[in-house]
């Protein structure tokens, strides 16, 4: 599951599985064994039973026994952590409460208003070029910045956690970018510890749970991962749809929502994760997991089991699993559709004779065992003054009485002397949110 071919067609892996079974042996990554789950019921079943199926992945024996590699590609999604996606019982309850409680008090009205501008910021850094890579000139980039927001970071703090998570997605370094990382989050935590916001982590430091400051950072780093991955690809897989010529694609009059709800279905943004671990020997519909080795679930295979060609037919919107199922399940699917859609309104509104730039067929797709990922989305369409981000400041009326006018801002920028800054940054400049 880590080679090209798979990532060009992994449903001839989940089909091959499926022809002797629910679930069957793979390989993640070199030296790494898994059963991978495939059958829509068999997943149901594992993923709701926390006794028989555990997420502490410090029983991962072939891991405890030296059989796996530390710079492994897969150890950073894999390896334990104590966060929510990690832990069971009594402590994964404490944490997943903070979380959820902290998450609640995003209303879609505030998640709305903080894309928009995000958007049009990301929109005018290519729109007088004619031409854009959509996956990393916009899918990647507007949902990292969206946790910059989320989060209250700082214009210091978020340029390092973008290039942070950036490098760690995009395995560059990753143990460096992993303590960069560490290290501006612990600081953020500090800083909202002596002076909280209305925000996410705030929210998180406020919870009765009493988390600690390793604890929110762990909870942090799994928001981010389990939010940014998932939505570059839910946006990048849906502008795919929709901009594809044929039946399928805009030209149909196929509305966001449906695309979106057909990419859930059929291009599972995280195919394949949500690593189980049976406490004792356990037979599968006639493969034998066995204790303490890794079990994963297909969702993107689920999603695709002749068992549920009705309700895929009919994209019954509760019987996919790409959000998961059971007491893991994802607790943010609301907010991540407000995104997505937002998202992908601005940039088809925004520049309507968009196209792709290459056939569909000549596309990539990121190998790796976890995600169904575009290396690049090349687009082209008519150039556009870049003047989004000033007419969303003209238009703007509600002013902060400790900020200068929202123009100030935008003008100090220009003044400045020339500077490496980053995203985060350049944004806050021009508009302060």
């Amino acid at each position: 599951m880590h080679d090209t071919a798979f990532a060009a067609d992994p449903h001839q892996v989940y089909d091959r599985l499926r022809a002797h079974g629910p679930a069957g042996p793979v390989e993640l990554a070199p030296g790494v064994d898994a059963t991978l789950v495939v059958g829509h019921e068999t997943a149901l079943r594992v993923l709701q039973n926390s006794t028989l199926f555990a997420r502490d992945a410090r029983r991962w024996k072939a891991l405890n026994d030296g059989r796996i590699a530390l710079d492994n590609p897969v150890l950073p999604m894999m390896a334990y952590r104590p966060n929510c996606l990690f832990t069971d019982g009594a402590v994964h309850l404490r944490l997943r409460k903070a979380v959820t409680d902290s998450l609640a008090r995003l209303n879609i009205t505030r998640i709305r208003r903080d894309v928009e501008p995000l958007a049009d910021y990301l929109i005018d850094q290519f729109s007088e070029r004619g031409r854009a890579d959509l996956l990393n000139d916009y899918a990647k980039l507007l949902p990292l910045l969206l946790f910059n927001k989320l989060f209250g970071c700082p214009a210091d703090i978020g340029d390092t956690l973008t290039s942070a998570m950036s490098a760690i997605f995009d395995g560059q370094d990753a143990l460096r970018a992993n303590e960069e990382l560490t290290a501006c989050l612990m600081e953020l935590i500090a800083l909202k510890r002596r002076r909280p916001g209305d925000d996410v982590t705030s929210w998180l430091i406020q919870h009765p749970a009493g988390l600690t400051d390793e604890e929110l950072k762990d909870q942090l780093v799994m928001l981010m991962g389990a939010g940014v991955e998932p939505e570059r690809n839910l946006i990048g897989n849906a502008l795919l749809l929709l901009l594809s010529p044929g039946s399928s694609g805009r030209d149909s009059g196929l509305l966001i929502e449906e695309a979106i709800d057909h990419v859930l279905w059929n291009q599972t943004p995280i195919a394949n994760y949500a690593t189980h671990y049976p406490v004792q020997d356990v037979d599968l519909g006639g493969v034998v997991a066995q204790a303490n080795t890794p079990v994963v679930i297909s969702f993107a295979a689920a999603n695709s089991d002749p068992a549920l060609a009705e309700a895929r037919r009919m994209h019954s919107k509760g019987a996919h699993l790409a959000w998961g199922a059971g007491p893991h399940a994802c607790p943010a699917k609301d907010p991540a559709q407000v995104i997505a859609v937002t998202a992908i309104e601005k940039i088809l509104n925004a520049l309507p004779d968009l196209t792709l730039a290459v056939h569909e067929k000549e596309l990539e797709w990121r190998p790796g065992p976890f995600h169904r990922a575009l290396v690049a989305l090349p687009v082209a369409f008519s150039p556009t003054p870049a003047t989004r981000m000033v007419s969303a400041l003209q238009n703007r009326t509600v002013t902060a009485p400790d900020q200068p006018p929202a123009m100030a801002p935008l003008a100090a920028a220009r003044q400045e002397p020339a500077r490496k800054k980053g995203f985060w940054s350049s944004f806050l400049d021009i508009f302060r949110v």
